[in-house]
């Protein structure tokens, strides 16, 4: 008997102006399926929603994801503060903002133990006196402050011991317009130590009496307080190095020495260092074949140091298109990079995901270059457009899987013929052996386009190319293809009798996906959760 599915797909005919049974219309014109609140709510906590889209003004899109925060709180919010949780301690996010903002949504809008749950999570996600700011800018939008929320807050600064406290009130002083005054006046804790109320009379009324001043645990207090007044590069230096002031406890005047950032660096969390780079390297102390170039390179070579710190790998790779560019994205300071910096940044960028499994499949990493690609900031990195996030991020699979090849594709062609699908998808000859930024460039050098995510599938059957697994990195506003993009994987597989997959990568947090959620061989995953590259190659050996 015949089989008639070989000779006729109803979605084969389908083009991707009009919709598959369940899909929807994207912001494009196009149509693709839409992501359910629990996968967009993870878009949400690791991409952000900071500069919005092509189709999309930033207002809009964190209006429309704190709507999604909302009805996955309606549903279930101990899932929800749960979820907060888990992707913030485990450094799966670049920044901690959207979860910070999300919490606040929960801890104000949640029901009775969905509220109490918040609270009791706040130490976790907000884990410096910048956060804890942050979550009170964002409680206001939801609320403000009540019963609840002024224990949190109080257990917040009770429940670190009186040293840790000090060093977080030395620096971070204040943010969006709020300051630790501010907050200790609107929660009134109750001292938990001596220390703890001498810290919260210092903070409140500016000033250190005869008992602070003697006291072990305001050492750090005293010794900024004394920074103010100082007179001399010595005088700095040595509080810096007997009282391991950061950077944030230093006057102004005194940064551009770089006796003291040499001081400052020997307990300089990473985090912190890889933000100063440029200006170490500005005022002198990053040269080559300096002391501190070494123990820079060696500190970001250090996996554990990495690991520890929850370095993500937006942060590394903004710190590396910043510091190889030489001039800031505002302001006009310039430096002089160093190539032992750059790259020992490229070298960090790789480490700083988790361990990948190569699955051993035979892999084509397919680059979304069109024009929404190119607009928008991940994570609010200036300069990193979802298009440059996405050629550095396949990168990290690529290290790991041998068997794999680079595509980049755009729209615009007419038709099916192979001269039409060749004139919008480009075969690039990048490796993780090149430097990263030396990729990104290579990216960016592409012409834009129309968005067709099917060309990938598209094009490797007619280039007869033998695929296990695509991997398409988009913001799934696909619509100028003839054939949707499952359509033209399951072609693919009809064709070729590989039973290929398809793992979507969405690279902003919007709420649509090319994967068919009714395919067991399609899967859509989040860009830029350091989870990503493990999940990609687990879901490709399964």
């Amino acid at each position: 008997m015949a089989l008639y599915s070989n000779f006729f797909r109803p979605d084969a005919t389908v083009g991707q102006d009009q919709a598959l049974p369940g899909q929807v219309a994207n912001h494009a014109g196009g149509h693709a399926w839409p992501v359910d609140d629990w996968a967009r709510l993870d878009r949400f906590l690791v991409l952000g929603s900071e500069g919005g889209t092509l189709y999309v003004s930033e207002r809009k899109l964190t209006a429309d994801n704190v709507a999604v925060v909302q009805r996955c709180l309606a549903v279930d919010g101990a899932r929800v503060v749960a979820r907060i949780v888990e992707l913030s301690e485990g450094g799966r996010a670049p920044k901690q903002a959207p979860a910070i903002l999300a919490l606040a949504c929960a801890a104000k809008r949640g029901d009775d133990a969905t509220r109490a749950a918040a609270y009791a999570a706040l130490p976790r996600v907000c884990r410096t006196g910048t956060h804890l700011m942050h979550f009170a800018e964002y409680a206001q939008l939801f609320g403000g402050w009540g019963r609840g929320m002024r224990r949190a807050m109080a257990s917040w600064f009770n429940a670190r011991p009186a040293d840790a406290l000090a060093y977080q009130l030395v620096k971070y002083q204040a943010r969006d317009g709020w300051s630790t005054r501010d907050l200790l006046r609107l929660a009134h804790p109750r001292a938990a130590s001596p220390s703890h109320d001498r810290l919260f009379h210092w903070v409140v009324k500016g000033a250190l009496d005869a008992g602070a001043l003697a006291d072990p645990a305001l050492a750090l207090v005293a010794a900024f307080e004394r920074a103010k007044r100082a007179t001399s590069v010595a005088e700095i230096v040595a509080l810096v190095r007997d009282h391991k002031l950061p950077r944030e406890a230093v006057p102004t005047v005194w940064l551009r020495e770089a006796a003291v950032w040499e001081a400052l660096l020997v307990d300089m969390p990473l985090g912190a260092m890889v933000r100063n780079l440029a200006t170490m390297t500005r005022v002198g102390l990053i040269a080559t074949g300096a002391s501190a170039t070494a123990a820079i390179t060696a500190r970001l070579a250090d996996t554990r140091q990495l690991s520890r710190a929850r370095l993500h790998p937006v942060a590394i790779l903004a710190a590396l298109t910043t510091y190889q560019r030489g001039h800031g994205a505002r302001g006009d300071a310039t430096w002089t990079p160093v190539a032992a910096i750059v790259d020992a940044l490229d070298g960090a960028f790789y480490q700083s995901f988790r361990t990948i499994v190569p699955s051993g499949r035979r892999t084509l990493l397919a680059l979304d270059v069109s024009g929404s690609m190119s607009m928008g900031e991940v994570a609010g990195v200036p300069g990193l457009t979802p298009r440059l996030a996405s050629a550095a991020m396949a990168l990290c699979t690529a290290a790991t899987e041998r068997d794999h090849g680079f595509v980049a594709f755009t729209g615009g062609g007419h038709g099916s013929t192979a001269a039409s699908v060749n004139a919008c998808i480009t075969e690039l000859d990048i490796s993780p052996r090149q430097r990263l930024d030396d990729v990104v460039r290579r990216v960016s050098d592409l012409p834009f386009g129309a968005t067709d995510c099917a060309l990938p599938m598209v094009w490797a059957q007619a280039a007869k190319r033998a695929v296990d697994v695509f991997v398409i990195y988009t913001d799934s506003e696909t619509w100028a293809g003839s054939v949707h993009p499952a359509a033209a994987l399951r072609a693919y597989r009809q064709a070729t009798g590989i039973a290929a997959k398809l793992i979507v990568v969405g690279m902003t947090s919007n709420g649509f996906t090319i994967a068919d959620p009714d395919d067991a061989g399609m899967l859509d995953v989040v860009g830029f959760d350091t989870a990503t590259p493990a999940v990609i190659a687990d879901v490709a050996r399964a």
